[in-house]
């Protein structure tokens, strides 16, 4: 079951790289030095005046090297609130991104990752998204959930192994995908699902809410954005919904709860950006874990095994 979970998490990990597929042409990207961090080397010490931040150079909605994301716009409003100088530390959000960063002590904070990570300590959440569908408004579509009729006629461009493909599948819309790589390529922009959608090689976009949100906003096509039913009652694998923290290293227990104040005093500033930059966002569920969705679906299973045997008997 934990291998299950740890799959589970590992998709919701990648929507933060989903939102990851980036185009690097002619960026001047900060390099890394390949030995810093590592055992017996070159360290950097922790400086508490600081508020650094790992973060993506080119991963619109969330950041860039302008600090143009939300992400960038949050940070700036916890930094201010805290008294600490803003500054980051840059490296692509992709395999090996909280080794070469967080863990190698060049930066302190995550911006934004699932609450349930268990690779780092999380805050309290300070958002809740899920997955949207999107169309062009003047398609005639009115699509609500997975059993719209207009889903049955429409092409779906959708992220190749990301949650949403399971209520895709149990619906009978596969046959109507076109698949998207879920695995980052920088030979893209973040906003290539949607552009896709306004150009007409697909009919509907099914995409994590941010990234959907924000370049449905910025679009010159008027686009209908409607949020997905949740699925994980009837399959956890497809969870929708995911409530969002800020993130450190698991031994930063004083730093976890610096942030989690500033977020608690800022709630209005950061749902103000969340607004301003069309994210998508709901009301927090407190204790929501995909670790608790999985242990009530083994103990609904083994009551339906139970009841089907005594039936038998």
């Amino acid at each position: 079951m934990l291998k299950r979970v740890n799959k589970v998490l590992g998709l919701i990990a990648m929507m933060a790289v989903l939102p990851s597929v980036s185009y690097a042409a002619d960026l001047e990207i900060p390099t890394l030095n390949a030995d810093e961090g590592r055992i017996g080397e070159v360290r950097r010490v922790v400086d508490e005046s600081e508020f650094k931040v790992c973060a993506d150079p080119d991963n619109m909605p969330y950041s860039n090297l302008k600090q143009e994301g939300f992400e960038d716009k949050i940070a700036e409003v916890l930094a201010k609130d805290l008294g600490k100088k803003l500054s980051y530390t840059y490296a692509y959000n992709r395999q090996g991104f909280l080794r070469n960063t967080i863990n190698a002590m060049r930066c302190d904070v995550i911006m934004s990752t699932s609450s349930d990570n268990d690779a780092l300590r999380t805050t309290k959440p300070y958002y809740r998204s899920g997955h949207v569908f999107i169309y062009k408004k003047d398609s005639g579509y009115n699509i609500t959930n997975w059993d719209s009729p207009d889903l049955k006629r429409a092409i779906i461009g959708v992220v190749g192994q990301s949650p949403a493909t399971i209520p895709m599948d149990a619906h009978g819309l596969i046959a109507n995908a076109r698949p998207y790589r879920m695995q980052r390529d920088l030979n893209f922009p973040p906003s290539y699902l949607v552009d896709d959608l306004v150009k007409g090689e697909i009919d509907v976009a099914v995409v994590w809410g941010p990234i959907g949100g924000y370049f449905a906003k910025q679009s010159k096509v008027p686009l209908e954005v409607v949020m997905i039913p949740e699925y994980e009652n009837e399959n956890v694998k497809g969870k929708e919904f995911w409530n969002i923290s800020v993130a450190v290293r698991k031994k930063d227990k004083d730093r976890m709860a610096m942030i989690e104040g500033a977020l608690e005093r800022n709630k209005d500033k950061i749902n103000k950006i969340l607004d301003d930059y069309g994210i998508p966002h709901v009301a927090v569920v407190d204790g929501d874990s995909v670790m608790k969705v999985y242990r009530k679906g083994a103990t609904k299973a083994k009551a339906e095994h139970s009841d089907a045997s005594s039936k038998l008997e």
